[in-house]
């Protein structure tokens, strides 16, 4: 390791053992903000199965609650999303230990991915802020996550039309039972669809954005 004047510099134990504890620490919270995204995910999860649960409990049983709880699941999807930005920094300092830190002392040499790393760390420190965006967050979380609830609940609805009352035998038998209100089906359909596509879209314009950031940092590795 070197220090600002180039030279080769050791940490002391007092130093390693303060990365230790301060690597724990790290893996800690990042452990525990990991728990608070489960949560909200544990909730759409319910939240859809009742949603469903209620629709499908006899055929003359609305399927309103399953359209209702798209807007359940937007909500806890956004909160997630916001919790994910401070899982990610706590993620990320962890990782970023391990990977200049723990894996250099591990293969007994001076190999370094990126050069005055403790300043990069430091400065995360002294100038903490999210290392992702929000909507990154929710691209991530739609990807690993919410794209299967929603695509559930999409084909719940469908499904839905199509077998109640009595199974339809025509697609206008089921556009015209998606009528909603004053709303003619058509509508609540087409909103559907472009719902689930808004989805779709953000995943992949984030998805690329972070293929694109981990190729960028083929020679380096930075925080986030």
């Amino acid at each position: 390791m070197q220090d600002a004047t180039g030279k080769k510099r050791e940490f002391t134990q007092a130093e390693i053992g303060a990365l230790a504890h301060l690597y724990r620490g790290e893996v800690y919270r990042s452990t525990i903000w990991r728990t608070r995204l489960d949560t909200t995910t544990n909730w759409s999860v319910v939240s859809l199965g009742a949603a469903i649960s209620l629709s499908f409990n006899s055929p003359e049983a609305s399927p309103l609650p399953i359209l209702l709880v798209g807007i359940l699941i937007w909500t806890l999807m956004v909160m997630e999303a916001r919790r994910y930005r401070y899982f990610n920094v706590w993620r990320a300092r962890a990782r970023y230990i391990e990977t200049h830190f723990y894996a250099p002392m591990l293969l007994d040499g001076d190999l370094h991915t990126e050069e005055n790393w403790q300043k990069v760390l430091a400065e995360d420190y002294w100038r903490p802020d999210y290392h992702v965006s929000l909507l990154t967050a929710m691209g991530r979380r739609i990807r690993r996550n919410y794209l299967w609830i929603l695509s559930v609940q999409m084909i719940a609805y469908v499904g839905k039309l199509i077998v109640h009352p009595v199974p339809a035998d025509s697609v206008r038998t089921v556009i015209d039972r998606a009528d909603t209100g004053p709303l003619p089906g058509e509508l609540v359909l087409g909103i559907g669809v472009a719902y689930l596509s808004a989805f779709v879209i953000i995943a992949q314009i984030t998805g690329r954005r972070d293929a694109a950031r981990a190729a960028s940092r083929g020679q380096g590795r930075s925080l986030g």
